[in-house]
């Protein structure tokens, strides 16, 4: 099976522009995260999808394949549906960005239930009680069979137990295109969560846990502690 790695990396971010080229320990995060998963067995090939030449330059210069596309894209997806227009293959998995401290191993449990015949998988794992309250970190509702329920930016269920969405995605050729096919959905456009496009119109997204060490930046602050993170680890 073909299943090609793509990481979505807009530079023009509102909430924090350049963040893909954010410098940690002396490298920009989108390189961190391609390093991360270089160790993948299960990917054919890995390219960085991008609306900024600057991106594509940085990319490029430090070895690696990037690829430009629209800034009409509104999501990850839409850009990871761009390159599947351009690119053929059987699946396609979509890497965040902004997840500096990924790895290989997590890239491949996504791949084999694409394998498996999944058409849309993400991961979990679990959630620090001090990201409870934080609406940056996604939390999820799964079903006994470890499929999503819902995903919310407040603490879900109820009384728990809480677990974290982590924002990387597999999809089958056929799924992405359905996807993308599927209109905005009134949960979607209430948590801001594109996910919830595939809940609402009655898609199952199958969830594999993965409890490796992850630091999501979405803020200044993440991106301090995936620096302390890094450069602990290299010196």
């Amino acid at each position: 099976m073909e299943i090609l790695g793509v990481i979505p990396a807009r530079y023009g971010s509102t909430r924090f522009p350049g963040k893909v080229l954010a410098d940690i320990c002396g490298k920009p995060m989108v390189i961190r995260v391609l390093e991360g998963i270089s160790t993948a067995k299960k990917i054919s090939r890995v390219l960085v999808a991008t609306e900024s030449q600057i991106v594509k330059k940085a990319v490029e210069a430090s070895g690696w394949e990037a690829i430009l596309t629209s800034e009409e894209c509104k999501s990850g997806t839409e850009r990871v549906g761009e390159v599947a227009k351009k690119i053929k293959a059987d699946a396609y998995i979509n890497i965040q960005a902004d997840e500096p401290l990924i790895k290989g191993e997590a890239i491949d449990l996504i791949a084999s239930a694409l394998e498996d015949g999944e058409d849309f998988v993400s991961l979990y794992t679990s959630l620090r009680e001090e990201e409870k309250d934080d609406p940056n970190k996604v939390k999820i509702v799964l079903n006994r069979q470890d499929y999503a329920i819902y995903f919310s930016r407040v603490p879900v269920p109820y009384r728990g137990p809480f677990f974290k969405h982590v924002g990387i995605y597999g999809y089958s050729r056929d799924g992405l295109f359905k996807y993308l096919e599927l209109p905005p959905s009134p949960l979607e456009l209430s948590e801001d969560l594109e996910q919830l496009r595939l809940i609402f119109h009655g898609e199952k997204i199958k969830m594999i846990k993965w409890d490796g060490k992850l630091v999501s930046v979405d803020t200044m602050e993440d991106l301090k502690l995936a620096k302390e993170v890094f450069c602990a680890e290299e010196n």
